[in-house]
């Protein structure tokens, strides 16, 4: 079902809320509404589609003279409302009061909790006072009461978040998180990101903007996208959960260097990303991986992952037949390793795009958010000059792996480990482990020096160097509903046949 407006027709399930309106007939004193003694209205509250997938709340008035007609019309919206039995009713919200421009109890207060009220969702907001406070809070509350939890902050407040529901989720699954080859037991509780941060390349990449509005409209009209989480171990023991970026060497480097900058606001990260640029270091190193055979084409491609995504929903199933075909220890059979050694500039691997404004592709154009793999990229040492025309790739249309100095593949889990790593720790998987050579430095004076870069994993530093990353294909979800293929303009809404309501 769907209600005509001017602009349109506008489905239910894009209906935020329905309400009895006073009217008052002196703003229609004109023509036929004169001889009309009393009149009745009611107002709907609706998505409205604008450009570069910018969601408003826009409304319109129905009004007649028949008072039993118009409250049959705003009982009957507000029953088709009831049965859209994905739309949250109670969330959870966490603020994070001192991200980016220290504006997310602004943006809550004046754009979205407003917009909550409309649809009737009730909330319980906890204001975070320290780093891991959501986190912690996570493990004590009685999250299953929820429909959701709303975090409003950059891309660290949502990994605090990610990083309490999962852990919780497994916990109360008797699931051990240290193990790195434990199944994970799926979140169904989502996440909503109300973007508030220095960096939201999450929210982009899933909703394709970075808006407070548009992100609170998903969350109301209850959208669902499924998400691949990777998780990140040493030595057999649980370090992290990663979302977006795994990155060594240069992306490594320059989150390393910004965090002693943070002084600097958003704009310490272009100063350390010229300055790693400019140092051009490079490390020599060993990857060993295990090729994402399940899933639906490659790297390469030029399908992106959109709204509905076909390559996700196929993965997931061919992962699922392959895991009940073959079980999960033949799967990891040493015969299906590959390993690489080299001297490499970077090494990224991405579970979505990480598109953000200045790189609208992203790192992995054709990354896919749920279809259980990640795109390994290896950038081989090569000149300044080679490096800056790759780097430059990522904000214009050419294709970004078209290097003879850059690999790229789709995996389900790899490993990266450093000669310093495998003569100190005792536990380390034998992979390719004879052949990890030492890491070196591109520098006149000492090109011998041994030096680690960090793992940069979602914008927060790996204390490890060596680490093991499995994906766990669609392993939490969120408010959003990936990328429309085609957004619409403001002025356009779906003119789709259907049968109009009463």
């Amino acid at each position: 079902s769907c209600v005509h407006t001017e602009n349109g027709s506008v489905p239910i399930s894009e209906i935020i809320a329905v309400e009895e309106t006073e009217f008052n007939k002196k703003q229609h004193n004109i023509g036929r509404w004169q001889k009309m003694a009393k009149l009745h209205a009611f107002t709907v509250y609706y998505v409205k589609k604008a450009r570069n997938h910018r969601w408003r709340c826009s409304d319109v008035t129905f009004w007649c003279v028949d008072e039993h007609l118009c409250n049959q019309w705003i009982q009957t919206l507000k029953e088709l409302l009831e049965m859209q039995k994905s739309r949250p009713k109670q969330l959870l919200v966490y603020i994070n009061p001192y991200g980016g421009k220290r504006q997310g109890k602004r943006i809550y207060e004046q754009k979205v909790a407003p917009l909550f009220s409309l649809a009737s969702i009730s909330t319980d907001v906890v204001i975070t006072e320290h780093a891991n406070h959501a986190k912690d809070n996570l493990f004590e509350v009685n999250i299953y009461k929820y429909d959701g939890v709303v975090c409003v902050g950059g891309d660290g407040m949502f990994s605090e978040v990610m990083h309490g529901l999962i852990g919780r989720t497994q916990k109360d699954s008797g699931i051990d998180q240290n193990n790195p080859k434990a199944s994970l037991v799926q979140c169904n509780i989502r996440i909503g990101i109300i973007p508030a941060g220095s960096t939201d390349c999450i929210c982009y990449s899933t909703v394709g903007i970075s808006d407070p509005v548009t992100s609170a409209l998903h969350i109301i009209v209850g959208d669902c996208q499924p998400l691949d989480v990777s998780s990140v171990h040493h030595n057999n023991t649980f370090l992290k959960y990663s979302v977006s970026l795994l990155g060594y060497g240069f992306y490594g480097d320059i989150l390393k260097d910004s965090e002693k900058k943070r002084w600097m606001g958003p704009m310490r990260y272009d100063y350390s990303g010229f300055k790693t640029f400019l140092s051009h270091h490079y490390y020599e190193g060993t990857i060993a991986y295990q090729p994402a055979k399940h899933a639906l084409g490659s790297p390469r491609d030029k399908e992106s992952c959109r709204t509905g995504c076909y390559t996700c929903k196929k993965s997931k199933k061919q992962l699922a037949e392959q895991q009940k075909e073959c079980g999960l220890k033949h799967e990891e059979g040493e015969e299906e390793w590959k390993v690489i050694k080299g001297k490499f500039l970077a090494i990224n691997a991405v579970n979505m795009s990480c598109a953000c404004p200045r790189s609208p592709k992203g790192l992995s154009p054709a990354a896919h958010l749920a279809d259980g793999s990640a795109d390994l990229i290896l950038v081989r040492k090569c000149s300044r000059f080679d490096f800056l025309r790759y780097l430059v790739r990522h904000t214009n249309q050419d294709d970004q792996f078209d290097f003879p100095f850059v690999d790229v593949y789709r995996v389900k889990c790899f490993q990266f480990t450093s000669k310093l790593s495998e003569d100190n720790e005792s536990n380390v998987m034998d992979i390719g482990k004879k052949r990890f050579g030492q890491f070196c430095r591109d520098h006149p004076a000492c090109c011998c020096n041994i030096v680690n870069s960090t793992w940069n994993c979602d914008g927060e530093t790996l204390d490890s160097s060596a680490i093991e990353v499995r994906v766990h294909c669609q392993l939490m979800k969120l408010f959003a509903r990936g990328i429309e293929e085609n957004c619409k303009d403001e002025a356009a809404y779906s003119q789709s046949s259907v049968e109009q309501l009463l």
